[in-house]
């Protein structure tokens, strides 16, 4: 039997703009929480049905805490848009986003993996935590 040896990857240290990314507690900001499907076919299309999370056929759907969901006078089923917030003065949107409640800490909102990407600056990537705290604002 022949085995092929595959390097170990270096790790990358963390960027300087990501330790001084503006991913406090300010007035507006959320922070965002890119998630994978549940189900056992995720793809980098995937899944179009996997409660509890999801609208049946949809993706784009943002999953906020109701709290923070009647702080923004936002109700189920709106349609809204998050904007990055990193303060580099890059303009990253996504737009068509479906407001479904879900339980997240106050200040946290979800949403699908790869769809977020979209809002994830280059330099804030970081081995497998790019996708999570991600400063975003929500636009009607």
């Amino acid at each position: 039997m022949t085995y092929i040896r595959i390097p170990h990857r270096k790790k990358r240290p963390f960027s300087d703009k990501l330790a001084e990314a503006p991913v406090d507690d300010a007035s507006g900001r959320y922070h965002l929480i890119a998630m994978h499907a549940d189900d056992p076919f995720d793809t980098p299309t995937g899944s179009l049905s996997e409660p509890p999370r999801a609208r049946e056929g949809q993706r784009m759907i943002l999953l906020i805490n109701p709290a923070d969901m009647a702080r923004e006078n936002l109700n189920e089923g709106d349609t809204v848009s998050l904007v990055s917030d990193a303060g580099d003065g890059v303009h990253r949107e996504i737009v068509g986003l479906t407001v479904t409640p879900f339980n997240l800490p106050d200040g946290c909102l979800g949403g699908y993996y790869p769809e977020m990407n979209v809002l994830i600056p280059p330099w804030y990537r970081n081995e497998a935590s790019a996708a999570k705290g991600v400063p975003v604002r929500i636009q009607r």
